[in-house]
């Protein structure tokens, strides 16, 4: 990764991971239908209401911060969407999911997942919504409402190298977790909801229960 000139307008565009797969599969698995704007890079607590010059100055430090160039793989870019809102409107997209905290007591115990968004009509309703599971191991990742895009859309996980290798996602509009059994120990994993249209997201604590045996 590099740094941009922002000292001119520059468009730097390039293919991800994803679309050079879609590329590759040639037809018409290749249409760009949509596209979303973010703005990760920019650290707004540099705006500085203090300073001596004025408002005018305000947002001199982040208007001047450098750019850093388009980046291939999909899984890492654009975690902070930019989302047009009726005018007026003074809240912002919420995600919520009804829990904050799931526990499930044994082996094949389920819950289901069915995000909300908040503060936004019809927000999410095209695109829904991505879980990510963070341990596979702790439990099953099920879609029990499905899409109807025939390509499923990318969304940044930002989970470590370490977490990455056992989590999985899904994209759906309402989901089922389903524990696994835990012979040890209990066993806890984060479960990650985003709205990939709204960009907003939500973070909670799935707990499964170590099995308990009986002796006879």
């Amino acid at each position: 990764m590099g740094y941009l000139d922002n000292s001119s307008v520059t468009v730097d565009a390039i293919l991800t991971l994803k679309g050079r797969e879609l590329l590759a599969q040639g037809g018409n698995a290749f249409n760009i239908t949509q596209f979303a704007l973010a703005d990760d890079e920019v650290d707004y607590d540099l705006w500085n209401p203090d300073h001596p010059l004025g408002t005018a100055y305000y947002g001199t430090i982040i208007e001047n911060m450098p750019l850093v160039e388009a980046i291939p793989d999909e899984t890492q870019a654009c975690r902070y969407k930019l989302i047009t809102l009726p005018k007026n409107q003074q809240t912002i997209p919420v995600i919520t999911v009804g829990n904050t905290a799931i526990t499930l007591q044994a082996g094949g115990d389920s819950a289901i997942i069915s995000p909300n968004t908040s503060n936004f009509a019809g927000g999410n309703s095209n695109l829904g919504y991505t879980v990510i599971l963070s341990d596979s191991l702790v439990a099953d990742l099920q879609v029990t409402r499905a899409l109807q895009n025939s390509v499923l859309p990318t969304t940044p996980r930002f989970i470590g190298d370490s977490e990455d290798s056992q989590s999985v996602a899904a994209a759906g509009f309402e989901f089922n977790i389903v524990a696994k059994t835990q012979l040890i120990e209990d066993k806890t994993a984060t479960l990650t909801v985003i709205g990939n249209e709204t960009g907003g997201s939500v973070t909670i604590q799935l707990t499964v229960k170590k099995a308990t045996t009986r002796t006879v």
